[in-house]
Parts: structure tokens; sequence; C-alpha cells
């Protein structure tokens, strides 16, 4: 039995868009994984262009549609059948799994479950699955969160880290106990909280910092993965899913890059039903291991993020991602909020605006803040101070489902 094959077979029987670019190859007669670099990527502009063509069932058969964040563009069209739905489940199942909850525990979901996203409804899903309970509150009003959790005494939280902080100083504004209240776990979604050696990066220090009793565990998902990696109690990178995805990490050349080095994430995703994906780049850069672990889990680990290719940042010689200059930003308490702003110069060059709200005093914090990016990252970009509810509103315009931290407007 070979599911990848079985899979890729699958694919190119049913699927319009994959019939077209998979008919000059006799698939039957190749031996997979060895020869999947033999087949075309799948790039998201193709999806973009060709969605319905990507629709490997009946479109009657369809029961959910979602779409993409449109982190890097127009949100993207996905289809969901009833069998890709339970596979929802069962990867989020494994979600709680990893984090080690267990029949009992009760989980309260501050990530949104409509407007079409995926994540909120695979967590949702997952709960039944494995038999905990969830508290659908949906994001934001930490008022109404703590309202919940005094009430049901929920024991985990699914949230993007930085909701954490906000959460925590509502908790300090209103002489609330973190150490004492019922929530032990957090499961941390579209946001790293890990460096590249493995270890808390500076959000999650701040977390820990003022909630040192809540353990803390990061994940990477997208919806064109269907598939969520997720830390177990040892944190020491996101366990993969074997029978849910295959992947691939590749260099520039598009060449297997060994375990520890930084590729770019390839994936093949396994028992999708209405829209399977055959070697789909993500652009996200990562690094895999797969050496023995202390939790006695097998599977391939990967680390966060470092960035994505197309936010790539060639700044006064230097080559930078996003999630490096949100690290820095992240150690400055006195920093309540930011956006970063990227831009082509007169001469053609990259100019890096980074959008701050302070609180103390200016002067201060801004040569502060200078003196940490030249630290960090060897470079200080162009600082501009901006009110809390100014960046609050470009990071959340109209129809966004997560917070826009990064603006490319090149």
């Amino acid at each position: 039995m070979n599911p990848l094959k079985d899979t890729i077979l699958q694919i190119a029987a049913r699927s319009p868009f994959y019939q077209k670019h998979l008919q000059h190859l006799n698939l039957s007669e190749m031996d997979f994984p060895s020869d999947l670099h033999k087949l075309p990527f799948t790039e998201k502009l193709d999806i973009f262009h060709h969605n319905e063509e990507f629709l490997a069932i009946p479109k009657h058969e369809v029961v959910d549609w979602v779409t993409t964040s449109g982190t890097l563009g127009d949100p993207v069209w996905f289809a969901l059948s009833k069998k890709d739905l339970k596979r929802l489940a069962i990867n989020e199942a494994g979600t709680y799994k990893l984090a080690g909850l267990e029949k009992g525990d009760i989980v309260l979901l501050t990530t949104t479950i409509d407007r079409r996203f995926m994540a909120g409804l695979a967590y949702y899903l997952g709960a039944a699955e494995h038999g905990i309970s969830i508290i659908r509150n949906g994001p934001g009003i930490p008022q109404m969160q703590w309202d919940s959790i005094f009430q049901m005494k929920p024991s985990a939280i699914i949230a993007v880290p930085s909701f954490l902080l906000k959460l925590a100083e509502f908790a300090r504004q209103n002489d609330i106990d973190l150490n004492t209240c019922s929530l032990k776990k957090a499961i941390c979604i579209g946001e790293n909280i890990r460096d590249e050696n493995l270890k808390p990066n500076e959000l999650a220090k701040r977390i820990l910092e003022v909630w040192p009793n809540l353990k803390l565990f990061g994940t990477y998902a997208s919806t064109e993965m269907s598939t969520a990696f997720t830390e177990c109690e040892a944190g020491q990178g996101l366990h993969m899913q074997d029978e849910l995805i295959h992947c691939e990490f590749l260099n520039e050349n598009n060449e297997a890059v060994k375990p520890g080095e930084l590729g770019e994430l390839v994936i093949t995703n396994l028992g999708v039903d209405a829209m399977p994906l055959l070697r789909f780049r993500t652009g996200d850069l990562i690094r895999h291991f797969t050496e023995p672990y202390s939790c006695g889990r097998k599977s391939l680990r990967i680390g966060p993020v470092k960035g994505r290719k197309q936010q790539m940042i060639k700044y006064r010689g230097t080559t930078l991602y996003p999630p490096a200059l949100m690290n820095v930003l992240h150690e400055s308490k006195e920093v309540d909020n930011f956006q970063l702003h990227l831009y082509t110069n007169s001469i053609g060059s990259d100019e890096l605006h980074v959008w701050v709200s302070i609180k103390g005093e200016e002067e201060i914090v801004l040569n502060e803040l200078k003196n940490r990016f030249r630290a960090k990252i060897r470079v200080s970009p162009h600082i501009i101070v901006q009110s809390f509810e100014e960046i609050e509103k470009s990071k959340w315009p109209e129809k966004t489902r997560k917070p826009i931290l990064f603006i490319d407007h090149r």
C-alpha cells in the first residue's frame, strides 16, 4: 500500500486541473515518493486563476466553502466535502491529543468559526471528535472571555498569542490572579512562539513572564494544507501528522535540503476529497527535524516559519523577514501596538517603515527600539509613531479574520 501514490493517481483521475497538467506522465509506472520530483508544482496563482478546475468532486457534493485569509492577496475559495469535514475533525483531534487534552477538558475558542474561516471550524469539529467540549467565544472582548473562564472554568484556550497578552493586561487591571484561574494550556495560532533554536521567542517570553503557569503549544497550518502541525508537551518542534500530509523541503534550486537546513515547504495533502493539491508551494521557509525525539513520537517535526519567500526584504544590504522584526518589537513592553510597511523607494530599493504606538517617554523608547534593532538585525528601520487606534484600524480592515501585521506596498 502506497498512500502517496494512491493519492496522486486519484488526483490525476478526478481533478480537471491535474488531468491537464499530468496527462503527459505515465504515473502508474512511477515510484513514489522517489519520483515525486518529476511532477509539476502547484502555485498559489494556479488556484486563484483556475479555482473550480481543482474541484475533484461534483459541485453538488460540496457541503462547506471556505477561503484563505488573503494574507498575500485576494482570498481563494476552497471546497470541503463530508469526508473533508471528517478529516478536519481527525486532524484537530490529533492537535488536542498532542497538547495532552482529554475527555472532560473544556476549551475556550477565541478564533472565529464564521466568515469562511477553516481554523475555527476545524477546532470545533476536532473537539467533538476527541470527546472534549468547546466554548465558541470568538475573538476580542476580554471581558466576555474572562466571564466564560470564571463561569465554565475551561482548562485550555485557543488564541493568537498576542491576544493572551491582552487577556493578561485585562486581568492586571481588574485584579484577576492569572495563576489561580482555570486556564493551564494555550494552543497558539497565527504567530510564532519559538525562535530558530526552538526556545521561547520574545512574544512567548512576555506571555510567560506574566502568566508562568500557562503552558504554550505552538501550531502551524493553512487552508491549502487542511492539516495542522502542533507541538507536544516537550515543546521541541511541531509534529507532522503523517497520514494527512506529505512534505518536501526544497532549496532555491528545487533540491531537497537536509534536516536542520532552511527550505521551502512543499506539500501534497493526503485524504483530501474535494480540492486536493499536489506539490503545492506554500512559500514558507522552514527547518525540519527527523532525529529521535524525547516524547517517543517518530513523526517529522518542523520549526517556526522563518518567513515567506514573497516577503523577503532587502534592506540596507541585509536580508530580513517580518518575523525577525516582530520579535524585536515584542521585546519592548513600551510598544503596545505595531505594524510593518514595506515600500519601494525612488531608487528601486526596499524601504521599511515600522508603525508603533508607545507607552512612556517617546524619545527614550524610540532610542531603545533603534538600539534593539541594530543589535538584533544589524539595521534600524524607519520608525513612525502612530496612535494605538490608527494601527488597530489598519491591522483589522473590513472583512479580515486575523490581524495584518505586515503590508507589502511594493
